[in-house]
């Protein structure tokens, strides 16, 4: 049921991940409505990774989860007077502020007993044990596939940078001493879901120094807020020469020129693994307790390291247990790991 829209809202998910993953389906919208006037509804915090994309005409911030901050951004999808609505996270409150917010036409997955609040839409995939995981970027697309909009030929994440970017990421990486020619490998050592994603940063301390005697590299190693700690016990722990980004507060625009420019990305769980996908970059990810089947999708530069336990998938923040998921896969296995899939990329 292909669907007409003069102003068209979509509200994006949360977590900076999800958004690369839901950049397909924003892809799809935008070319199926080339000339409706499209609008984001997303994180501050998460807003710079959409920034210089071709997607949207104008974003509204939504960070504020207290009551006042609902009826605020009530009030503000009021104003912008959209027709239609695509709903892409599952949450109860993205489908009441749409509803309150006015729109007639709101679409998005059946679930959380939502189903009263949307026009339509698919429900989830279903078996015996509840919802099927799928890819993200599936699960996103399906909601267009269900509008039966036309599909883009490449269903695949993306990211842009305009130029004044791409330029703050090259005087950042010549600060650093990174000519041209260099190899560079990124290491990122968080994730803001929480600890439990966290390969150990002894871990990470002793990959630097496999690194650093096999290979001739530049190591830079990303730090986000908050991560300023787990930075320096990496620094501490090695005896390789480590590029710390940490003091330069790299954020999630500066991020996209960093990664793009790496020949290879060693990272836990998070955020940045998109980034690498979406430009392109080849990437190792330390997977711990989350489940591979959402992610499972645009692999052909990606080797995800993983332990299988009894415990696992548990999608736990902090791990109730010895953290064995992350701390089983060695710092030699992952150099082994990234040596194979350079060499097959090679």
């Amino acid at each position: 049921m292909k669907t007409q829209a003069e102003t068209l809202l979509v509200c994006c998910p949360n977590w900076v991940g999800d958004v690369v993953m839901a950049t397909p389906a924003l892809d799809c919208l935008r070319q199926n409505f080339p000339d409706a006037r499209l609008i984001g509804v997303i994180r501050n915090y998460v807003r710079a990774v959409v920034q210089d994309g071709p997607w949207f005409d104008h974003v509204v911030g939504c960070d504020d989860k207290t009551t006042k901050g609902f009826w605020r951004l009530v009030k503000a999808i009021r104003c912008l007077d959209p027709d239609v609505a695509i709903v892409l996270p599952n949450s109860m409150r993205s489908a009441l502020s749409t509803r309150f917010g006015g729109v007639n036409r709101i679409y998005g997955y059946l679930r959380n007993h939502r189903s009263l609040l949307l026009t339509g839409g698919p429900e989830p995939m279903r078996s015996g044990n509840g919802i099927v995981p799928v890819p993200m970027v599936d699960y996103y697309m399906e909601i267009c596939r269900w509008l039966k909009l036309t599909p883009p030929q490449k269903v695949r994440p993306s990211l842009f940078l305009s130029h004044a970017l791409q330029e703050k990421g090259n005087a950042l990486l010549a600060s650093y001493g990174i000519e041209r020619g260099d190899m560079v490998v990124g290491l990122n050592p968080g994730a803001k879901f929480g600890s439990s994603k966290c390969w150990p940063p002894e871990y990470f301390a002793k990959l630097a120094e496999l690194f650093a005697q096999k290979w001739d590299c530049k190591i830079l190693l990303f730090a986000g807020p908050g991560e300023d700690g787990i930075a320096r016990s990496i620094i501490q722990a090695s005896k390789a020469p480590i590029i710390n980004t940490a003091p330069d507060r790299v954020d999630l625009a500066l991020l996209k020129p960093l990664v793009k420019r790496c020949a290879l990305l060693v990272t836990n769980d998070t955020g940045p693994r998109h980034y690498a996908v979406a430009f392109d970059t080849p990437v190792v990810v330390l997977m711990g307790p989350t489940d591979p089947r959402y992610t499972a999708a645009n692999l052909e530069k990606t080797l995800v390291l993983r332990k299988e336990l009894d415990c696992s998938p548990c999608h736990q923040k902090r791990c109730p247990r010895n953290h064995d998921c992350m701390r089983m896969i060695s710092p030699e296995a992952v150099f082994r790991g990234s040596e194979n899939l350079m060499r097959d990329i090679l």
